[in-house]
């Protein structure tokens, strides 16, 4: 349900709210908060509420440190954890500037005006879903994290072996109450690996969802004394942990086109889909792909289209879970754009199963960037980022 800020105002003083969360991002992804009296809530919709923009890597000097939050009514959800006498609900927040107007480093911002514009050029609207792997490792016993898996189970086992069963759950009921569904959920490959998948919607809801999935895994693993890990390669000797990325469009026609204009900016992308270091350790191993291509139900390939008999998707499965997901869908959507603009026609699909070694060494596909160093200087490079990003 998509709320009002009378409707949110009338929600507070009928179902006792005393504090209010008003969240947003910085650029790496991690969520920030602060929180207010709900009695504060009418000034921070008319006013915004000031916040030192000096104090969060890469937005402001401190000479221009002045940024405020604006919550967003349509992102209401109550916190289910807290009590229910004096409930905490949270809004995520639009970034502006003292005059009023976005702040260009704000991520959802970057998002909602890259949906726009391919709706407005394209005459498009896409869907994105995700599909999170994470780990879950046990503490010691001084609380500290450790990477010994909470289980010992494989893919889709069931319990006792799969331990997460109950967590996961928990974790699906949980969003549920805060208004989001996941579709299915179920262990993954590794030990002590789970996967949470969720149906496709609009952009803005997509990166909303994914955020506050892993917020809402990471609060319930701590519940259970545990730690849930979403770096790309926690165990090197292990499966390592994707964010896969459904995309579908409004119009399947712009399908190729869609696809095509992701395969030709994803070197230059990379970047911001991989993140970290660790995340080139989970690159071209253990079914993450290497190759740029593409492949029909082919999960060697970097997308894939799924068999189905929905409309078709297109599943990049190149991303992991370290990345900013406002920053990642962003960039697809303006790939996405580049490609419908210029009808851009994608090669022959990869019938190959890359993942075979011998295979891999036969084929002449290009391949995404080995290490971050290199994604970096590409993205650094990239006209196509500057003019998105800055």
């Amino acid at each position: 349900m998509l709320y009002t800020q009378e409707e949110v105002l009338d929600y507070v003083k009928e179902e006792d709210v005393k504090f209010v969360r008003l969240a947003y991002f910085d650029l790496s992804g991690k969520q920030k908060n602060a929180t207010i009296m709900a009695s504060e809530l009418p000034r921070a919709f008319e006013n915004g509420v000031a916040f030192d923009a000096s104090a969060i890597p890469d937005f402001e000097e401190a000479n221009k440190a002045d940024l405020f939050l604006f919550p967003d009514a349509s992102t209401l959800s109550v916190l289910p954890w807290r009590p229910s006498s004096g409930k905490v609900i949270r809004m995520f927040c639009d970034i502006r500037r003292s005059d009023g107007s976005p702040y260009e480093k704000d991520c959802r911002h970057l998002l909602t005006s890259a949906a726009q514009k391919i709706k407005a050029e394209c005459g498009v609207g896409l869907q994105i879903g995700t599909e999170f792997e994470f780990y879950l490792f046990k503490l010691d016993e001084n609380g500290e994290t450790t990477k010994i898996p909470f289980d010992k189970a494989g893919y889709m086992d069931i319990a006792p072996e799969d331990k997460g069963e109950n967590i996961r759950r928990n974790i699906c009921f949980t969003l549920e109450q805060m208004g989001i569904t996941p579709e299915s959920s179920h262990h993954e490959e590794g030990p002590g690996q789970n996967e949470v998948d969720f149906r496709y919607s609009d952009p803005l809801t997509a990166a909303d969802n994914a955020s506050t999935f892993k917020w809402i895994v990471r609060t319930k693993a701590a519940e259970s004394g545990l730690y849930a890990d979403f770096s790309p390669k926690p165990l090197l000797d292990k499966p390592g942990s994707g964010m896969h990325i459904n995309i579908s469009c409004s119009d399947t026609s712009k399908n190729e086109q869609i696809l095509a204009g992701i395969l030709s900016h994803i070197e230059e992308i990379t970047y911001f889909l991989n993140p970290t270091e660790n995340s080139y350790n989970r690159l071209g191993e253990a079914k993450a792909p290497r190759f740029i291509c593409w492949g029909k139900e082919n999960r060697s390939a970097l997308i894939r289209v799924p068999a189905s008999k929905d409309k078709m998707r297109l599943e990049i499965r190149s991303p992991d879970p370290s990345c900013n997901p406002y920053v990642a869908f962003t960039l697809l959507i303006h790939a996405a754009i580049d490609g419908i603009k210029n009808n851009m026609k994608p090669p022959a699909p990869a019938s190959e199963n890359l993942f075979d070694s011998t295979v891999a060494k036969k084929v002449a596909y290009k391949t995404i960037p080995d290490t971050i160093e290199e994604a970096k200087e590409l993205a650094q490079k990239s006209e196509f980022v500057k003019g998105i990003l800055g």
